[in-house]
């Protein structure tokens, strides 16, 4: 393939080349445009590849122009609207496209590959990952390369000298675009981190809940945040991330007290910590949500820049704004506490109500579970005869319920007795409020995959870890933690989802253990997945996600440096330039020209001979010296055929390639001037 690309004329490589930066410019938006838009792109690229190779002529403007008419309207409907985001980034990919049948001179090629590096910023509106920025790299390189071809005139050195060239040119400016990363200020939010407008949130927990609905983020293996802990890592089994709570019930869906708004921020919340506290810091990527997420439950979390958080009493923490750009926070939280211990019966009131006519089984059989008078269970003793319920009757965890009806707690309890978090968590708080026990559902993630070393681990946690759990109130204790899917299934808090569903039970079951996500410890892809979290974390930390704040305290430190040391760090700077520019000029001076080198190599063998080179003779007149001298017919013929390349090529107007095979020649001539 190389052999035949070299063997092309100029032109035609130069064009495929531009035509291969185009093709890779466009190859990552295919994942994000319509499919009748990438077919719309690439048709155009391989048309005027065909039409470079076999030679013949563009289209007339007469057919491109009803093409760029239809991809237009393909677009509009597609979107429906032409501005925007989105549709702005799907014309551009068409303009690109149908430009490169529409070149006929350099400033058009200037024209594709400008545009090709605008629509290639582009691609960081969707990602911003490793593997993102060594394609984006990559192609940057094939880019210049093009670029660099087109300003070349007839002496164009080969591909592989240009992408040479290219590459020093690049580790040049490498140093000068670290500094201008740590040290020019920056806005707020990058430009690929703002919505669109119209934009929904990512899938994730939301305001309410029905059956079915953690259950279908569960499939998912999306990163949700990662928690670096400074501290050890609490247990799996306390490992609860508070998201949203659950009050308001219709019957069928569970919704959250005053939902569609951010909740009123507390003054202050009745709660007594208790026991050592975990510390830890959240880096949560951009999701179009305004949840903060902490361990139960969070005794400090840190305010966020531009987008302040209020808490509930409840304890959910949500932003004012969306989360539109990844934020990192420090959280301290403490597995132990009370909260809310002394409720009033005015405040007990919300969390005890029942829809009328709802789910009449699963009401009188909680009402006679219980009693009544001085026979009345203790409410512990009714939480622990509910979940004994849950662990010896036939009910089973799966990802795959069956449908339920009407009264969907009383086709769970008593038909299917067949569900996820959801159905377990939803049906408790019912049986409890039947009961009289306040009770409320609460969803979140539980769990995370560790990463990290001993010193520092971490935890990702996934969509897959969305789990529903209930809190109960008892007099005294506050609310109370229950997580009914423990009775049913242990494993899924001791371990992960995974280890508690069925072998059978989630076609990921396979895959998830073979890449080590189903908690064993031999997974044949484990290391290889931790590391590769470990440097993405790493990446998001320090490139992506270098906030004005980090920023501005990267730049106080080195201000506060003693004076000394940065009187140091600048003349060791200073000898590490002057040293570097030293050892280019000695390079240099060394190296000098091959071709007057090998001259000066010729003049002395002949010198040898007594034949010197006078100062002021050129080539020709010293050849014309040397052929009047004593010598072998054979050595005549070398020494005139060497002066005479020299000169050519010391005085003519040779290409690089041309220059290098007459060095070959010379090097050979050399040993045969003797």
């Amino acid at each position: 393939m190389i052999r035949w690309f070299n063997s092309l004329p100029r032109e035609k490589a130069d064009m495929l080349l531009l035509l291969l930066a185009a093709a890779m410019v466009l190859t990552p938006h295919a994942l994000h445009l319509p499919p009748w838009l990438s077919v719309a792109t690439a048709a155009p690229l391989l048309w005027r590849a065909v039409i470079t190779v076999r030679g013949r002529r563009q289209p007339p403007l007469a057919a491109l122009a009803p093409l760029a008419l239809l991809g237009i309207a393909g677009v509009y409907a597609s979107y429906g609207t032409l501005l925007g985001r989105d549709p702005g980034v799907a014309m551009l990919a068409l303009l690109l496209a149908l430009k490169s049948l529409e070149m006929h001179g350099r400033r058009d090629i200037f024209v594709l590959v400008f545009l090709s590096f605008f629509l290639l910023l582009a691609n960081f509106f969707h990602t911003q990952g490793i593997l993102g920025g060594a394609w984006m790299l990559a192609t940057v390189v094939v880019l210049l390369a093009a670029l660099l071809s087109a300003q070349y005139g007839t002496l164009q050195p080969r591909l592989a000298q240009r992408l040479g060239l290219l590459g020093r040119m690049l580790a040049l400016a490498l140093p000068l675009a670290a500094v201008l990363f740590l040290a020019v200020p920056r806005p707020g939010a990058p430009l690929w981190g703002a919505p669109q407008e119209g934009a929904q949130a990512r899938m994730g927990l939301s305001d309410s809940m029905q059956p079915g609905a953690i259950a279908s983020l569960a499939v998912s293996n999306e990163p949700v945040f990662t928690a670096r802990f400074s501290t050890p890592l609490p247990p799996q089994d306390q490992r609860y991330w508070r998201g949203v709570v659950l009050g308001d019930y219709d019957g069928a869906t569970w919704t959250r007290r005053g939902a569609g708004r951010a909740p009123a921020s507390d003054n202050r919340i009745d709660i007594a910590l208790e026991g050592p506290p975990s510390h830890y810091e959240v880096t949560l990527p951009a999701n179009g949500q305004r949840r903060i997420f902490a361990l139960d439950v969070p005794r400090s979390i840190e305010r966020l820049p531009g987008n302040p958080y209020v808490v509930s009493s409840a304890l959910e923490v949500l932003t004012i704004q969306p989360i539109t750009s990844t934020v990192h926070y420090r959280v301290s939280s403490q597995p132990r506490y009370r909260l809310q211990a002394g409720l009033s019966l005015a405040q007990q009131q919300p969390w005890l109500a029942l829809p009328a006519g709802s789910n009449p089984r699963s009401i009188a059989w909680a009402r006679t579970l219980r009693g009544s008078g001085a026979q009345a269970l203790a409410p512990a003793a009714a939480i622990t005869a509910v979940l004994e319920h849950f662990r010896h009757a036939p009910f089973r965890y799966t990802l795959q319920p069956p449908l339920l009806g009407k009264h969907g707690v009383d086709d769970f309890l008593f038909t299917t007795q067949a569900g996820f978090c959801e159905h377990y968590a939803g049906s408790f708080v019912v049986l409890m409020r039947a009961m009289g026990i306040p009770a409320r559902v609460v969803t979140g993630y539980q769990g995370g995959t560790r990463d990290g070393a001993e010193g520092s681990p971490s935890l990702t946690v996934r969509q897959s870890d969305a789990h529903a759990w209930s809190e109960v109130w008892l007099a005294g204790r506050g609310w109370v933690r229950v997580d009914p899917t423990s009775a049913v299934a242990p494993l899924r808090t001791q371990r992960n989802l995974d280890a508690a569903l069925p072998a059978a039970a989630s076609p990921l079951t396979a895959w998830r253990a073979l890449a080590g996500l189903d908690g064993g410890a031999t997974g044949a892809l484990a290391a290889w997945r931790q590391q590769w979290q470990q440097a993405e974390h790493a990446w998001s930390s320090w490139v992506l996600d270098t906030t004005p704040q980090r920023q501005r305290a990267m730049l106080d430190d080195l201000k506060n440096l003693p004076a000394t040391t940065l009187a140091l760090a600048c003349a060791a700077l200073a000898l590490l330039s002057a040293a570097a520019g030293a050892l280019v000029w000695w390079r240099q001076a060394r190296q000098g020209d091959p071709l007057d080198a090998l001259y000066l190599q010729f003049c002395h063998q002949q010198a040898r001979r007594g034949y010197s080179r006078a100062p002021h003779e050129g080539p020709h007149g010293y050849a014309a010296r040397l052929a009047a001298g004593m010598a072998t017919p054979e050595a005549h013929a070398a020494i005139a055929q060497f002066l005479a390349i020299y000169a050519t090529m010391k005085y003519g107007n040779a290409i690089p390639d041309e220059q290098s095979r007459a060095r070959r020649s010379l090097r050979h001539l050399l040993t045969q001037c003797r």
